[in-house]
Order: C-alpha cells, then sequence, then structure tokens
C-alpha cells in the first residue's frame, strides 16, 4: 500500500489527535486523492491553509498524491510573505476585511476600534455569513469548528480564546495587523466609515462643554454617530498600546 508523510504547522495542530501535533505521521493512500481531500480527511480545514509545500514545492489543493512524497502544511496567516511561493490561490488570505459570527461581538468592536473593516450582527445565521463572506471577500472569524469546515468557505480564521482581549491580540499577532491600525477611522457601533465633518453643522448635537473645547470632529457616514479626539482617544490609544499590541510594539511613539 502507498503511503506519505505530512507535517502540520502552527495552530492547524489544534484539529489534530494529540499524537499527530508537531511531527511527521504517516498517511496511507487507499484511492487516488489529491491534497486537499486527504487535510480535510484529518479534520483541518482547507480555509485555514494557506501553503502546501511537497518535496519542498509549492503545491495546490488539486495535487494527487503519490507514494512517498512529504507534505508540510501551514496555516493562513503566518507571519512571513507566501504571495510569490504559494499555488493555492490567485493571492494569499489577507484581505484585511473581517465578518465575525455570532459569538463574537466584543472582538467586532475591538476590530472596529483598530480600524478594520468587520462586519458583525447577533441576527447573522451561518448561511448568511458564509453568503456575505463569499460575496465580499471577508475573511470569517468564528468560534464555531463547523462553520469554518463548511467546504464553501475559503477564507476563515478559527478564533480560540472565549476572553476577548486574548482574541484580538491573538488576531493582532497571527495576522501581524499591528502595522495597519487606524484608530479613530470605523464607526465602533456599524463599521461605517468616519469622514470630518464642519463643526457648525453638528453644533446643535454637542454638548457645550464639548463645543467649547475642540474644533475637529467626524461623523459615520452610516449612522451618523459623531466622534472627536477627545480624552476618550487618548485614552482608546493608551488601551491599544497596553492590552493589545507586542510588547515590543509602542504604537503611541511610533
Amino acid at each position: 500500500m502507498s503511503k506519505v508523510y505530512f507535517r502540520f504547522y502552527e495552530e492547524l495542530n489544534d484539529h489534530l489527535p494529540e499524537e499527530m501535533r508537531k511531527v511527521w505521521f504517516e498517511y496511507s493512500l487507499k484511492d487516488r486523492i489529491s491534497v486537499q481531500e486527504a487535510i480535510s480527511s484529518l479534520g483541518v480545514p482547507p480555509a485555514e491553509v494557506d501553503l502546501i509545500l511537497v518535496n519542498q514545492l509549492s503545491k495546490g489543493f488539486d495535487y494527487i498524491l503519490q507514494d512517498e512524497d512529504r507534505i508540510s502544511v501551514y496555516p493562513v496567516f503566518e507571519l512571513f510573505d507566501i504571495s510569490e511561493i504559494s499555488e493555492l490561490r490567485e493571492k494569499p488570505l489577507r484581505e484585511i476585511r473581517f465578518i465575525c459570527d455570532v459569538h463574537l461581538g466584543k472582538l467586532s468592536r475591538y476590530m472596529r476600534m483598530l480600524g478594520f473593516d468587520t462586519l458583525y450582527s447577533n441576527q447573522y445565521t451561518n448561511e448568511q455569513i458564509i453568503q456575505i463572506a463569499t460575496e465580499e471577500k471577508r475573511i470569517i472569524l468564528s468560534r464555531n469548528c463547523r462553520l469554518i469546515r463548511d467546504k464553501r468557505v475559503t477564507h476563515s480564521y478559527w478564533v480560540r480564546s472565549s476572553d476577548p482581549l486574548e482574541q484580538i491580540r491573538d488576531l493582532v499577532n497571527k495576522l501581524d495587523l499591528s502595522k495597519s491600525i487606524d484608530p479613530l477611522t470605523r464607526c465602533m457601533e456599524c463599521n461605517g466609515i468616519l469622514v470630518p465633518v464642519d463643526k457648525q453643522q453638528i453644533l446643535p448635537q454637542l454638548e457645550p462643554r464639548t463645543a467649547n473645547y475642540f474644533n475637529e470632529f467626524f461623523r459615520c457616514n452610516t449612522c451618523a454617530h459623531i466622534y472627536w479626539k477627545g480624552s476618550h482617544f487618548e485614552n482608546m490609544l493608551g488601551f491599544i498600546d497596553q492590552h493589545i499590541l507586542p510588547d515590543e510594539y509602542d504604537y503611541l511613539n511610533c
């Protein structure tokens, strides 16, 4: 009987039995199958895979496994640029647009706080999430393994922690987002884009103290919520620097 050898890297190991994690293991070939079919049979969602090396050469999902092949499988969002070597897709899974499942409301607010285009509704069904992600080329962030293993899902990340702060720290690290953070550019309530607005246009909506001390204002182009760079903005920057970014990255002084 023919056989090949697999090794999975980083968080892809979370889908494997303990004895298969972070080691080379043998996989028997009973039929003529593609590398995607083999990966799926092991319980690893192809949507989380961004690079496959067969005998040290990049291959696509449709590659037919051959006897004695050695297959290295790497996850989406590894911290290196694979755009020149990956054969899996026309573009690597690095579009910074997201949609969160119904369990990730707090995470979606954190993502918007950092300036990332992130859709969320506690009314979304799994079908709606898949449809929106497909149509708008969004990355699905989910706590639900069954959702991201759906064959129609091509861009996803399995959020492992139940703690929102751990979730956002993990995403910033795994997706290498530190340098893409742009606070006060998206509405935390609805994900709309914030645009500058003349103070005189919104004066009736402002508290007297706010109107007296601030002159630069922004309005959400979707829900019309008003924002300004008050103490809450400085607190937000401090929160990002202290609780979200890696220790070696100083956002406030970059």
